[in-house]
């Protein structure tokens, strides 16, 4: 499955989901005009992505190692929801025994991107690992 690269804009992230590595990144501020036509994509990258993970683990038996890394600025409402459902995404994944790090990046001087990826990790029930920058 080929990567799945956008650009970041000034109010979309940029995303580089990298098949190679298995590193997974959004970046930058998410305020899209359209939530659902950003997100709808990627979701649906991710459900592609997923039943490739599966046919890989029945030809190898062996579960991958993924890491997702968030390093949102800021996000409205509107892109919250479709978090939760790139998140819930992932749990799926998990699911399927594969290996799963989620990297959530806020920055020191503020809370309140602490504070969403809590309520995120507790919602969907994975584990973050809380990065400060």
């Amino acid at each position: 499955m080929d990567s799945l690269i956008i650009k970041s804009t000034d109010d979309s992230p940029g995303v580089v989901f990298d098949t190679s590595s298995n590193s997974f990144t959004i970046s930058g501020e998410s305020r899209p005009e359209n939530a659902g036509k950003f997100y709808t994509p990627i979701i649906n990258w991710i459900s592609g992505f997923e039943d490739e993970l599966r046919h890989r683990k029945e030809e190898t038996k062996e579960n991958s190692k993924l890491v997702f890394i968030f390093k949102l600025n800021y996000f409205n409402s509107t892109s919250a929801k479709y978090i939760v459902d790139i998140l819930l995404s992932i749990k799926n994944i998990a699911k399927q025994g594969h290996i799963i790090n989620i990297e959530w990046h806020y920055d020191k001087r503020g809370d309140d991107m602490l504070d969403a990826g809590k309520e995120f990790s507790d919602m969907v029930g994975l584990k973050f690992d809380f990065v400060e920058i």
